[in-house]
C-alpha cells in the first residue's frame, strides 16, 4: 500500500520486540489467489482500463511499496500510451497508533488536465487512499479514479469508490504478490492469508 508494511496498516504498528515475536509465529496458510488467477484478473482490469481511457492522456500513479508488483504488471496489459509515476507515504510513527499520513515521495509528473488513475494494493479502511486522492484532486486533473487489487468491504470507513477492483477479501492479513507481512513475503507469486496463532 505504502512505504509502511501491510501488517502495520492493519494495526500492529512498527516491529518492536513483541511484534517481532508475533512475526516469527505468523503462518502463511490458505492460498487465496493463485498466480494464474491473479494474472487473469490483472489482464481483465487492463482490458477495461484500455477501453475506458482510449484517446485520453493517462497518468498511472502507483503507491509504494505494496502496489509496485501489481502496478507494473497492470500497465503491461493496458494497450495504449500512458505515463507512470510513483508516490510513497507513511501512516505510522514510532508507536502502534495511526497518525495523519506523511508524504515520503511525491509524484514528479504534472497532474493538471490529465486523466489520473491511482493504483493501490489493498483498500482497507480507505484512509490512506482517500488522503492521496484528495491531494491529487487539488491539482485539477481532468479525471481521477483508482484501481485496487484487493478490497476489504467490511473494513472500509472512508468514502472511496474504486473504479476497478481485483478481488474482495475477508482475510485480516495477507501477503504475496508485492504485499508484505512485516516486510516479508513480497516475492511470493500468489496471495496467501497470514494467520497469527492465538
Amino acid at each position: 500500500m505504502t512505504g509502511t508494511s501491510s501488517a502495520m496498516r492493519s494495526g500492529l504498528g512498527p516491529p518492536n520486540k513483541g511484534v517481532i515475536e508475533m512475526n516469527r509465529a505468523a503462518e502463511l496458510v490458505e492460498v487465496l489467489f493463485t498466480e494464474d488467477r491473479i494474472a487473469a484478473r490483472v489482464g481483465e482490469l487492463g482490458a477495461e482500463i484500455t477501453e475506458d481511457y482510449r484517446g485520453r492522456d493517462l497518468l498511472v500513479v502507483g503507491i509504494l511499496k505494496g502496489a509496485a508488483t501489481f502496478t507494473t504488471d497492470l500497465i503491461r496489459t493496458v494497450d495504449l500510451p500512458l505515463t507512470l509515476d510513483w508516490v510513497a507515504i507513511s501512516t505510522y510513527g514510532n508507536g502502534s497508533t495511526a497518525r495523519a499520513p506523511r508524504l515520503l515521495k511525491d509524484i514528479t509528473e504534472q497532474v493538471g488536465g490529465r486523466d489520473v488513475l491511482v493504483v493501490e494494493d489493498i483498500l482497507d479502511t480507505g484512509g490512506t487512499l482517500s488522503w492521496i486522492m484528495d491531494r491529487l484532486s487539488a491539482r485539477s486533473p481532468a479525471s481521477l479514479n483508482c484501481c485496487v487489487l484487493l478490497r476489504k468491504p467490511h473494513a472500509v470507513r472512508k468514502p472511496v469508490a474504486p473504479a476497478y477492483v481485483g478481488f474482495d477479501i475477508t482475510a485480516h492479513w495477507v501477503a504475496g504478490y508485492g504485499i508484505d507481512y512485516a516486510e516479508r513475503h513480497r516475492n511470493l507469486r500468489d496471495i496467501r492469508e497470514v494467520r497469527i496463532p492465538a
